[in-house]
C-alpha cells in the first residue's frame, strides 16, 4: 500500500507548473510535473474555495520538491501511515495499550480529518475543553499524550515544524483534585472495624477475598501490587513488607512487571496485619505467591469485584463509593491521621510527587499544630554548652 504521506506527491528537485480555474464554488487548483522516471506528465488536483487556499496549496506542493514529505496530509492518514512509530518507549501492557484507545476513541474522531499543518494549539485547546465536559482527567491525559507523540513524529519527518500540542500535555487536568490536602480522603473507610466487617463479608465467599482487603487497606497498596507479592517480602526481621513488582491484566493476559513508579518501597507490618502475614507465608518457600484466589488463581480487582458482588456489599455496609482502589486510599489515609512525616508517607505510598501524598492530609491544621508543638518542644530545650540568655533590663 502506498505510503499517505508520499501519495502524489512531486519528487524532490522537480519542476512545478501550476493553473488556477474559477469555479462556481470556488477554484479548482492545479500542479503539475514531469515523472522523472517515466517522462510522463502527472499532476495533483485540488478544489479550494478561496484565493488564500489555492496559494497555500501551491506552497504545499513547492514544500514537497524540496523535502519530499507530503504536507497535505491528514492526521488520520498520517497515523495509519506511521503504524505503531509513536508507540516507542511505552510499556505495551498498559501504557501504550491506553494510548492507542485514547488515539482511536477520542484524538482521531476529533481531529483526524484535519491536515496536519493546520492543526492549531488553540484548535486542540478547545478539543481538549470538550473533552473535560465528558471524561476523566485521566482518560483526557491518555487522549493528550498519544497526539502528543503522534505530532512530534510529524515534526520529525518535516510536515509540521512545531508540535501544537506538546504544552496542551501540561495542562492541569484534575491536579486540583490531588494537590487540595485531603481531598483524597473521601474515598477512606472510617476505621479499622468497618474494615474488618467488610473483609468477613468477602470471606463468606473465600478466605483469599478477605485476605485481599486487609492486605490492600493495611499495605495501603494497589490491587495488582498485593497480586504480585511474594512470601520472601515479608522482612519479619526488620517488620516490612517490600513492594516491588505487580501481576498486572495487561493486553495479552497477565503480565509481571515493575510497580507504577517503578522502584521498590517498604510498608509497615501494622499489628492488625500480622496474622494474616503469618498465616499467609507460613509452611511456604521465599519464592511462592503470598496470596492466590480460590482455585490458585491471580486476584485481580476485576476478579473481586465479580465474585464477591462487590457494589452490592459495599453498598449494603454504607460504603457505595468505595472501590477496590479505595481500599489504597484507605490505608493511606490512617497512616497521615496517625502523625507519619509526609516525606516518609510518600516512601511508603511511591509517590511520584509530594503533591499527591498531600491529598490524603487532614483537611484541618491538625498536622500544623503538631509541628508547631514539635518545634516549641525544640526551641525551649537548653542547648548543651550554651547558657540562655540573661535578661539584665529592658534593651533602648
Amino acid at each position: 500500500m502506498a505510503d499517505p504521506r508520499n501519495r502524489r506527491m512531486p519528487p524532490v528537485g522537480v519542476r512545478l507548473t501550476t493553473d488556477v480555474e474559477r469555479r462556481v464554488d470556488g477554484f479548482r487548483a492545479r500542479v503539475r510535473w514531469t515523472d522523472p522516471s517515466t517522462k510522463k506528465r502527472v499532476g495533483r488536483v485540488s478544489h479550494v474555495r478561496t484565493t488564500e487556499e489555492v496559494e497555500e496549496f501551491f506552497d504545499q506542493m513547492r514544500k514537497a520538491t524540496e523535502t519530499g514529505t507530503n504536507t497535505t496530509v491528514t492526521l488520520a492518514a498520517y497515523a495509519a501511515s506511521i503504524g505503531d512509530r509513536w508507540k516507542r518507549g511505552l510499556d505495551p501492557t498498559s501504557t501504550a495499550e491506553n494510548y492507542d484507545i485514547g488515539l482511536r476513541l477520542r484524538v482521531l474522531p476529533a481531529l483526524g480529518h484535519i491536515q496536519l499543518v493546520k492543526i492549531t494549539a488553540g484548535m486542540i485547546d478547545r478539543t481538549i475543553d470538550q473533552w473535560e465536559t465528558e471524561h476523566s482527567a485521566s482518560t483526557i491525559k491518555n487522549s493528550i499524550a498519544p497526539l502528543v507523540r503522534v505530532l512530534d513524529e510529524a515534526v520529525r519527518d518535516d510536515i509540521i515544524t512545531v508540535n501544537p500540542a506538546k504544552h496542551r500535555a501540561r495542562r492541569n487536568l484534575g491536579k486540583h483534585v490531588t494537590q487540595t490536602a485531603g481531598a483524597l480522603r473521601a474515598h477512606a473507610i472510617p476505621d479499622l472495624a468497618t474494615l474488618r466487617t467488610l473483609a468477613d463479608a468477602c470471606g463468606q465467599v473465600h478466605q483469599s477475598y478477605s485476605d485481599h482487603v486487609m492486605l490492600s487497606a493495611l499495605l495501603a497498596a494497589r490491587g495488582s501490587e498485593v497480586a504480585g507479592l511474594r512470601v520472601g517480602d515479608v522482612d519479619w526481621r526488620n517488620r516490612v513488607v517490600k513492594i516491588e513488582r505487580q501481576h498486572y491484566p495487561g493486553k495479552g493476559g497477565l503480565v509481571i512487571k515493575q510497580t507504577k513508579g517503578r522502584r521498590a518501597r517498604f510498608v509497615p507490618i501494622l499489628d492488625a496485619l500480622e496474622p494474616i502475614l503469618e498465616r499467609l507465608t507460613t509452611s511456604k518457600g521465599p519464592d511462592d505467591p503470598l496470596l492466590r484466589g480460590p482455585r490458585d488463581g491471580v486476584l485481580t480487582t476485576a476478579t473481586v469485584r465479580d465474585a464477591t458482588r462487590w457494589d452490592d456489599l459495599v453498598k449494603g455496609l454504607g460504603l457505595q463509593d468505595l472501590t477496590r482502589h479505595g481500599l489504597r486510599h484507605t490505608g493511606a489515609t490512617w497512616m497521615a491521621d496517625a502523625g507519619i512525616p509526609l516525606h516518609v508517607l510518600q516512601g511508603i505510598l511511591g509517590h511520584q510527587s509530594i503533591e499527591t501524598t498531600k491529598g490524603y492530609l487532614h483537611s484541618d491544621h491538625r498536622h500544623l499544630a503538631a509541628a508547631a508543638k514539635q518545634a516549641n518542644k525544640f526551641l525551649s530545650a537548653p542547648t548543651p554548652g550554651r547558657e540562655p540568655p540573661r535578661h539584665d533590663g529592658p534593651h533602648l
